[in-house]
């Protein structure tokens, strides 16, 4: 059965330091790497990071319904799954892991119900995921209340998911979900 590991958190709360605990630790995962239309931060690769678009070009697939997925996470800010990305990770007989925003979550577990584990990733407290985000400098302090309202509205979504982790302490929280994640994908239904 092609599965799918889907993991949601509000902007700063672990989700992508737990995506790549699990890449390491769990040979059949596959990373999808998602489009957006924003700029590529200093760090980042494209087709590594994600898939750098542009506005004009993500609004061109959208039309071409070449998404499994999007969402305008901001203002002229698109974040969404390409079809062929997903294709391609099952053509190599491998699950697809996302590190994606909730709506998006929630987007992929509806389509695909039983091949679909989700894990929301919360943090312990807003005020920790302040002090989170913070910490990361990569966000102005206006972006940071931006992201911190928009935590707000994600975190009332965290019943549309299969299991819940508050990350208190990243390595508890990592060693959790490989253990979901391992049974999910090795049960023959």
């Amino acid at each position: 059965m092609r599965k799918l590991i889907v993991i949601s958190a509000p902007s700063g709360a672990g989700k992508t330091s737990v995506v790549h605990f699990l890449l390491k630790n769990i040979p059949k995962l596959s990373f999808s790497i998602s489009a957006c239309s924003r700029q590529k931060r200093e760090n980042e690769t494209d087709g590594e990071d994600y898939y750098f678009l542009g506005v004009d070009e993500f609004k061109s697939k959208i039309k071409e319904d070449a998404f499994l997925e999007w969402e305008e996470v901001y203002s002229n800010q698109f974040y969404g799954t390409l079809r062929s990305e997903v294709e391609k990770i099952w053509k190599k007989q491998k699950t697809a892991i996302f590190d994606i925003d909730v709506v998006g979550g929630i987007n992929i577990k509806n389509q695909y119900p039983d091949e679909c584990l989700s894990i929301f990733i919360s943090p312990p407290s807003m005020k920790e995921l302040r002090n989170r985000l913070n910490k990361r400098g990569t966000d102005l302090a206006k972006d940071i209340e931006i992201r911190l309202a928009k935590a707000e509205e994600e975190m009332g979504q965290s019943k549309a998911f299969d299991v819940v982790i508050v990350n208190r302490d990243l390595d508890t929280t990592c060693k959790k979900a490989l253990s979901l994640i391992n049974n999910f994908i090795n049960y023959k239904a």
